[in-house]
């Protein structure tokens, strides 16, 4: 039976940032499926919120850090091969705003950190998903494209 007659089936819709400051970006270590992988600052939308307030959101709750919206990098679909869960993953750049101190992480998240293009590459076999490196692949090859491509009607 497919969605087309009546089975239900829906993506999981998530924000990523990339957020860059001195050349580094800001990543989170956090466990999933009792491993440490590599990830950016990414999360669920939740019901009633904006893709842009939830990419915001995402990163104060892992990171610590209050971030500043710039521009889409891109929208991503994959396909998870050992759950086979669909992922719509909208990636945003930032501007780190500022650290909140004592700002405690989100459940399954170790630690923050900024990292190098070059270091989190040879991280890649700890990433999250290929949507890790994709995004920031993306984001250093220039792609940034207007906020006004995402709107949210009321």
């Amino acid at each position: 039976m497919s969605y087309r007659e009546g089975r239900f089936w829906q993506p999981d819709v998530t924000v990523a940032t990339v957020v860059v400051r001195d050349g580094r970006l800001l990543c989170v270590e956090e466990r999933s499926n009792g491993q440490l992988v590599i990830n950016q600052p990414a999360g669920h939308l939740e019901p009633d919120e904006s893709l842009v307030d939830a990419a915001v959101r995402e990163t104060r709750e892992e990171t610590g850090w209050n971030v500043r919206i710039t521009h889409l990098v891109g929208a991503y679909q994959w396909k998870a091969p050992e759950t086979r869960r669909h992922y719509l993953r909208f990636a945003f750049a930032a501007e780190a705003v500022d650290q909140i101190p004592g700002h405690a992480l989100d459940e399954g998240i170790v630690r923050a950190l900024w990292l190098t293009p070059g270091e989190l590459q040879d991280l890649a076999p700890r990433h999250r998903s290929p949507l890790v490196w994709r995004t920031v692949a993306d984001f250093l090859g220039g792609s940034r494209h207007p906020l006004a491509l995402v709107q949210q009607l009321a």
